[in-house]
């Protein structure tokens, strides 16, 4: 039987401290033989089509396969679906909704991220697009520091009213919001991008000494945050060197692998050093990796199948 996983049942299982401490370890695991794949299509419409196969982790019995449409004007523009596959025989063990798991994924692996290589005492930040990603990196970000000042921008001045009077009621402190991504900038020494874009947000003119910036949107051919030039005056790190330079940040802006400083896994691991100091200005840049959607899909099936309480289906009768 196929255990069928909602959002709301998804959401009611997850825990961001458990997640967290389940993709930093993912990020430290031994590389798997498989390199991951994200194929990725244009559709005859607005819309693309992206697969992410296979979410492999070293010492978990099973492997995921995500395949996701991407619409931009729709709401929400991300809708697909994530198969956990046991490893051993390819039994599906459980269809989950892929909305809710990019999201924890993507926001927590960017707020683990964040923390890692932001200055000691950065307190300050700015979010770019008030949407889904950058909910979920505040969400973790507060759980790993003190976060005492939010500025919001957003393309949307609705949407960035909303998102502020939220976060205003949900962490307690101060909010403010900005039309421009270089007002955010001049405003925190972090700051996090996650937004739809085709060209440069910020250049390293709008880059300061002590700055870090997360960059979620350019996670696929032509999407582009960051500008070649604050991206070279940056220490940048990345989750995957070929995958940044095939479709994310770095090749979308034209620079090749010898951009990159490390990769987090390097990082976290001790391979590589991440901030030296306090003055340093640091990026994080990832394309999303298959075997965050099984650090995610792994622990949910376990849980839903220790509860007995989701659905399921036989596809085979």
């Amino acid at each position: 039987m196929t255990l069928l996983l909602t959002r709301s049942q998804i959401t009611g299982l997850l825990d961001p401290d458990t997640v967290m401490a389940g993709l930093r370890a993912g990020f430290t695991a031994p590389a798997p033989d498989v390199r991951p794949l994200r194929i990725r299509t244009d559709l005859p419409g607005p819309g693309t089509a992206t697969a992410l196969l296979p979410g492999v982790i070293d010492g978990v019995p099973a492997y995921t396969v995500k395949v996701n449409a991407k619409f931009p004007d729709a709401a929400p523009a991300l809708r697909g679906l994530v198969c956990l596959h046991d490893l051993a025989d390819g039994e599906l063990l459980a269809v989950l909704d892929s909305v809710s798991v990019t999201a924890w994924r993507t926001g927590l692996a960017a707020a683990l991220a964040t923390h890692e290589l932001a200055a000691e005492h950065a307190d300050s930040v700015s979010v770019v697009g008030a949407g889904a990603q950058a909910r979920m990196v505040l969400r973790g970000l507060v759980r790993l520091r003190t976060v005492s000042r939010l500025t919001v921008c957003d393309t949307d001045p609705v949407r960035a009213a909303a998102f502020a009077a939220e976060h205003e009621k949900l962490l307690g402190i101060e909010v403010e919001t900005v039309g421009e991504p270089r007002s955010a900038a001049a405003r925190a020494d972090i700051v996090v991008l996650a937004t739809w874009p085709r060209g440069p947000l910020l250049t390293a003119a709008d880059l300061r000494p002590g700055m870090h910036v997360t960059t979620l949107g350019a996670d696929e051919p032509g999407k582009v945050e960051l500008a070649a030039d604050a991206l070279r005056r940056a220490r940048t790190v990345v989750d995957d060197v070929d995958l940044a330079v095939s479709m994310g940040a770095l090749g979308n802006s034209g620079l090749s692998a010898d951009a990159a400083h490390a990769t987090l896994g390097q990082v976290l691991g001790g391979e590589r050093t991440g901030r030296e100091t306090s003055e340093q200005i640091t990026v994080y840049a990832p394309v999303g990796l298959p075997w965050q959607d099984l650090a995610l899909a792994w622990p949910v099936y376990r849980a839903a199948a220790d509860a007995g309480s989701c659905r399921s289906v036989d596809f085979l009768a």
